[in-house]
């Protein structure tokens, strides 16, 4: 899972009302790189030459989406979280190596 407003290599500081919408991503290899796909967020998909760059660029148009559906007060059922001083979180996020 990812942190979307989290982490700034993946798309920006913390939200500004104190919350961040966990996504599961799915990756998966293609002819030309990877392939990054979020289930349950119609639209949330995303290629890239590299793991990472696949992630990064999904994540910005998940932000796009959940941002034009808050704008319509359609929210998807997704897992919040509060972000406080204190908060901490494990997450998984792949790096290539030579």
């Amino acid at each position: 899972m990812v942190a979307v407003e989290q982490v700034p290599e993946l798309g920006g500081a913390a939200m500004s009302n104190g919350q961040a919408v966990l996504l599961s991503v799915v990756l998966e290899a293609n002819d030309d790189g990877y392939l990054a796909s979020v289930p349950g967020l119609q639209g949330a998909f995303a290629e890239g030459d590299t793991v990472e760059e696949a992630v990064f660029n999904c994540v910005d148009v998940a932000k796009l989406i959940l941002a034009y559906r808050a704008e319509r007060d359609d929210s998807p059922a997704l897992n919040r979280i509060e972000l406080t001083p204190n908060t901490r979180m494990t997450m998984a996020i792949p790096v290539g190596v030579a």
